[in-house]
C-alpha cells in the first residue's frame, strides 16, 4: 500500500516536470503535489535513480534547488537528427498559430499562451526557438519564468522594420486582449471577495 502511494508521487513528479518543461524549485513541487517538507527531495533522488536505467532517455538535472527533466547526452546523435530534420520542414499549423500570438502579443509568458491556444506549447515554443523564430528572456515579475516575443531575424524575414507593422496589428492584439479581460476581472472579482 505505502509503496503503491509513492509509485503514484513519482509518476505525479515525472509528469508536473515533464509539463513543465524548465527548471522546477523543490518548494514549488512539495506545493502542488501536496507533499510534507523534504519529501519532494526524496522523492527527486528516488525518481533521479529510475531514470539513471540505461532503458531511459531522460534523465534528471539540477542546479541547487531547481530540477528539471532531460534528454540524456547518449540520445543526442537522434536527436540533432530529429531536429535537423524537423527544421528542414515547414512550419506546422499548430507553430504558426503558436507564432501568431507571440507575435501579436509578445512579450507573452508560456502559460499565457498555453491559455489563448488551449493546449500545452512547450514543444512548439521550444521549436520555434530553434528556428530562431521567437527568443524568450526571464520574466522580471516572476523568478524562473520566461516571456517570449517575436526574434528579430522573424521581423526582418517578414520585411517589416518593427513588429507593429504587422497586418491589422491593433485590431488583433485587442481582440486578443479582449478575448482574455473576463478571466482576468473574474479572478479579480474572486481575489477581491477572499480578502
Amino acid at each position: 500500500m505505502e509503496e503503491q502511494k509513492t509509485n503514484r508521487k513519482l509518476a505525479a513528479l515525472e509528469a508536473l516536470l515533464f509539463i513543465h518543461g524548465e527548471p522546477l524549485e523543490v518548494k514549488k513541487i512539495e506545493k502542488f503535489l501536496n507533499l510534507k517538507l523534504g519529501e519532494g527531495e526524496r522523492l527527486l533522488n528516488q525518481l533521479k535513480e529510475t531514470l539513471e536505467s540505461d532503458q531511459r532517455g531522460l534523465g534528471l538535472v539540477s542546479q541547487g534547488d531547481f530540477f528539471q527533466l532531460a534528454t540524456k547526452p547518449a540520445m543526442a546523435g537522434i536527436l540533432n537528427q530529429f531536429i535537423k530534420d524537423e527544421l528542414s520542414e515547414d512550419l506546422s499549423p499548430a507553430s504558426v498559430e503558436a507564432l501568431s500570438v507571440v507575435a501579436y502579443l509578445g512579450p507573452i509568458s508560456r502559460s499565457r499562451l498555453d491559455y489563448f491556444r488551449g493546449v500545452n506549447s512547450v514543444f512548439t515554443l521550444r521549436n520555434l526557438l530553434l528556428r530562431g523564430l521567437v527568443e524568450r528572456f526571464p520574466d522580471p515579475k516572476r523568478l524562473n519564468s520566461y516571456l517570449y516575443q517575436a526574434s528579430l531575424d522573424l521581423i526582418k524575414h517578414l520585411g517589416l522594420q518593427k513588429i507593429e507593422e504587422l497586418p491589422d496589428y491593433g485590431k488583433f492584439k485587442s481582440l486578443l486582449e479582449g478575448f482574455e479581460a473576463p478571466l482576468t476581472t473574474a479572478k479579480e472579482t474572486t481575489n477581491q471577495n477572499e480578502e
